[in-house]
């Protein structure tokens, strides 16, 4: 922990993987903050806000209590440009969106946006905002990346979606916090992107191929054919996103003011070992599960696989 003492404030549900932090027990959707009351600290780092409500709690009852805050908010607040290049500058969503003709994607946005405005309120002067892209490696409760990891190491015919240049941007978690750390105990403020370079499925597959060292083969396979038979992008299908511009601009967010304040990448091979390595324990039992009740469920089954393929094979036969 770099000399800092840490306390950490959740519901108490998931074994924590430290042993040398103070546990503080409390719910923000129920609004049991009663564990925070009548402390100080130098700093707080908040990845749990949602809703502009447990924002707003949370914010309000530490102003007084906190030197600096520091808010993890989502890439996804930015009204996503279609030529892509997105960066801190660029519009986002606006917080009091009209939730009756939202979409899940606009809400979660919104809302974070709206997280944002309640910090920066309680905190003027002292919030740092960091918005991350698509995060993955060890301890990853979400199954994006991992899915990945876990299926190209169970080997066989490998389903890919589209063409291995279809786009795709992760930052590994690791990399991640420690960024948010260094920035926090610089007593930093402002707004900053924090995800890795703009890459591709082919780059994905290849590293997830060295970091469990297998080498699958890997069928690509059209993305029409994919959403002709209601394969569901980003859950059913990990990752993917259709080739519509918006799309690839979500994939192309520009990391470069965090890269000039320090911010330092792993190559997504190390990633993916890494990944591997821990899943292979959570499996075997040696370590817990991410959170409470295992992973989030996501990802083509086996059987629904083999099916795509098959398909695969006979349209380009009959439509090569």
């Amino acid at each position: 922990m770099a000399g800092h003492t840490v306390s950490v404030f959740n519901r108490g549900q998931t074994p924590l993987p430290w042993h040398d932090v103070e546990q503080l027990t409390g719910d923000r959707e129920t609004g049991d903050l009663e564990s925070l009351r009548d402390r100080t600290w130098d700093a707080c780092i908040d990845v749990s806000a949602y809703v502009p409500e447990a924002a707003r709690a949370s914010a309000e009852l530490l102003a007084g209590q906190v030197g600096h805050y520091t808010f993890i908010s989502t890439a996804s607040v930015y009204v996503v440009d279609p030529a892509g290049g997105m960066d801190e500058t660029t519009p986002v969503l606006p917080a009091a969106l009209d939730e009756s003709g939202a979409t899940g994607a606009e809400l979660y946005g919104a809302r974070k946006v709206a997280c944002e405005q309640e910090v920066e309120r309680a905190f003027p002067g002292r919030t740092l905002i960091i918005r991350p892209g698509i995060v993955a490696g060890p301890h990853d409760p979400t199954n994006r990346f991992t899915w990945w990891v876990e299926r190209l190491a169970r080997a066989g015919d490998v389903l890919a979606p589209g063409s291995p240049d279809a786009p795709v941007q992760l930052v590994d978690g690791r990399d991640l916090g420690a960024f948010t750390v260094a920035q926090s105990e610089r007593l930093a403020t402002g707004v900053f992107n924090v995800c890795g370079p703009p890459s591709s499925f082919g780059d994905l597959i290849g590293a997830c191929r060295t970091g469990t060292g297998t080498s699958p083969e890997v069928t690509w396979v059209r993305e029409q054919l994919l959403l002709d038979h209601d394969v569901e992008p980003f859950t059913e299908m990990p990752l993917w996103l259709p080739s519509e511009p918006g799309n690839r601009a979500f994939y192309s967010m520009s990391n470069a003011r965090a890269r000039a304040q320090g911010l330092e990448l792993r190559h997504l091979a190390d990633t993916a070992r890494d990944t591997w390595e821990w899943l292979r324990a959570v499996r075997a039992g040696d370590l817990p599960e991410p959170i409470a009740g295992g992973f989030v469920a996501r990802g083509l089954s086996p059987e629904r696989e083999a099916a795509l393929l098959v398909t695969h094979a006979n349209r380009s036969v009959t439509d090569p």
